[in-house]
C-alpha cells in the first residue's frame, strides 16, 4: 500500500498541495483526476520522490525515503507525461532502459514482448524521433513494463505510476492502454494512473481520488466520487452524471454537452 498522510509542497514560493492525504492499495487501479492546477501531477512526483514535501508518505509501512533508489526502481516504474531525448536512439533502445532500471536486466526476449504488449510489434529498430506522439508514449509504457514484468514478486505487489499514460492516444489505443492498467492489477500488481477522461476513470478504475485547489474533495469507489456535487464543486461547471445501461455494469458516464459553465462570480 502507498498511503500519504497530511503531505504539502510547495514549488518557486506557491503553495501547490495543501494537507493531502491519499491511499493506494495493493491489486487495484487508483486514478487521480480533478481540473488542470489541482495538483494531481504534484501528488505523483511526490510519491515518486521527484519533489520534496512536508508530510508522510509510506510504501508498504515504510517511509518512502528510507528506500534506496535501487530498491524503489525494483519495486516500481514510473511513466512521466512527456520524455524528452536528447540522442538518436532506437525502439529497443529506449525500452531496454526499462531493464536497466529494474530486476530483469539479461531478459532480452522483454522489451520485443512487451512492445507487442502495446501494439508495437515490430518497432524495435525504427528510431524514436520518428514515431508520433502516441507511438512514443506506447514506447515509453513499454519501458516502465520491462521494469517491473512481473505484477507480484516476492510476495509483493509491483506498482506502475502513470501520469496520463493515454493523453496522445486515439480512443482505440486509449482502451488497450487502460486495458493492460487493468490486467498488471488483475494479476496482482498495483496501479496509480493520473487521468483527465472520467469515463475511462469510471470504467477501469477499483478508487478515484478527486482533487481540487490542492486538497483532497473525496476519495471512493467510481460510483461514489464520480457524482454531480463532487464534480460540479471540483470542476466549477455544472456536470451531469448519467448512468450506463445495465448491460454494462451501469457505470456512470459523463457528456460533456450537458456541463454548463458557471459564471465567474459564483
Amino acid at each position: 500500500m502507498i498511503d500519504v498522510q497530511d503531505i504539502s509542497v510547495s514549488i518557486a514560493g506557491t503553495q501547490i498541495l495543501n494537507q493531502l492525504s491519499f491511499r493506494a492499495g495493493a491489486g487495484q487501479v487508483t486514478s487521480i483526476v480533478g481540473p488542470n492546477g489541482s495538483g494531481k501531477t504534484t501528488l505523483l512526483k511526490a510519491i515518486t520522490g521527484e519533489l520534496p514535501y512536508h508530510g508522510a508518505i509510506a510504501f508498504d509501512g515504510a517511509d518512502i525515503r528510507s528506500y534506496s533508489s535501487t530498491a524503489l526502481a525494483a519495486r516500481r516504474a514510473v511513466l512521466p507525461q512527456a520524455a524528452a531525448l536528447s540522442f538518436p536512439f532506437t525502439v529497443f533502445e529506449v525500452v531496454r532502459l526499462g531493464l536497466l532500471s529494474g530486476l530483469h536486466g539479461q531478459s532480452d526476449d522483454l522489451p520485443a514482448r512487451a512492445l507487442a504488449h502495446v501494439g508495437l510489434a515490430g518497432f524495435e529498430g525504427r528510431f524514436y524521433h520518428a514515431l508520433s506522439g502516441g507511438e512514443q508514449q506506447r514506447c515509453q509504457l513499454a519501458r516502465v513494463l520491462v521494469q517491473v514484468w512481473e505484477p507480484i514478486r516476492d510476495g509483493k505487489s509491483s506498482w506502475l505510476l502513470l501520469d496520463e499514460p493515454v493523453s496522445a492516444l486515439d480512443i482505440g489505443h486509449q482502451l488497450e492502454v487502460m486495458k493492460i492498467a487493468r490486467d498488471f492489477a488483475d494479476r496482482g500488481g498495483s496501479v496509480i494512473a493520473v487521468m483527465h477522461d472520467l469515463n475511462l476513470t469510471a470504467m477501469f478504475s477499483n478508487s478515484v481520488a478527486l482533487l481540487a485547489k490542492g486538497r483532497m474533495v473525496t476519495q471512493g469507489r467510481p460510483i461514489d466520487v464520480l457524482t454531480n456535487s463532487h464534480l460540479s464543486a471540483a470542476y466549477r461547471c455544472d456536470v451531469r452524471v448519467n448512468e450506463a445501461p445495465a448491460a454494462i455494469h451501469c457505470l456512470p458516464y459523463l457528456l460533456p454537452h450537458m456541463a454548463s459553465v458557471r459564471r465567474a462570480a459564483e
